[in-house]
C-alpha cells in the first residue's frame, strides 16, 4: 500500500508532504507525490517547476522514505482527478492534500480539489493546513 500526497509548491504542500512522509514511516509503506499542470501552465502558482521537483526529490531522498513523484499535465482536468486517479492505480491506503482558506465565493466560482478528493477517495483522507495560509 502506498501514501498518496497532492503537493503544490506552498507552505501547505510543503506541510502536506511531512504529513506524507510521517503516515508512510508509519505505515512502513512509500509516497507517491502528485503535482498537476493544467491548460494555464507554469503561470499557476499550484504548478511545480523543475527547481521545485528538485528540491522535493532532494527533500524525500534526506528522509529515506521511498518515494515517486509523479508531475503530471492534465490539460484541461482537474487536480483532484489526477490524485483520485494515481491513489486508485496504487492502491493507496491513504491520500494527505493541502487545504487552503476560501471564500463561499472562491468556493462556488473555482471548486475545491481538496473538498472533491474528501468526497470522492475510496480511502482514507488527511487534510492538512499550515498555519501561515490564508
Amino acid at each position: 500500500m502506498t501514501v498518496v500526497v497532492g503537493y503544490v509548491p506552498d507552505a501547505t504542500g510543503y506541510l502536506a508532504v511531512s504529513e506524507a512522509v510521517r503516515e508512510a514511516r508509519w505505515r512502513e509503506t512509500d509516497v507517491v507525490v502528485v503535482n498537476a499542470v493544467d491548460s494555464a501552465g507554469y503561470v499557476r502558482p499550484t504548478a511545480a517547476d523543475e527547481r521545485d521537483l528538485e528540491a522535493l526529490t532532494a527533500r524525500l531522498d534526506d528522509e529515506g522514505v521511498p518515494h515517486r513523484i509523479r508531475h503530471l499535465d492534465i490539460g484541461g482536468g482537474t487536480a483532484s482527478d489526477a490524485v483520485l486517479g494515481v491513489a486508485e492505480e496504487v492502491g493507496a491506503e491513504l491520500v494527505v492534500v493541502g487545504i487552503h482558506r476560501r471564500s463561499p465565493v472562491g468556493k462556488a466560482l473555482l471548486g475545491s480539489n481538496a473538498q472533491r478528493i474528501l468526497v470522492n477517495a475510496t480511502c482514507p483522507v488527511l487534510a492538512v493546513r499550515a498555519e501561515d495560509a490564508d
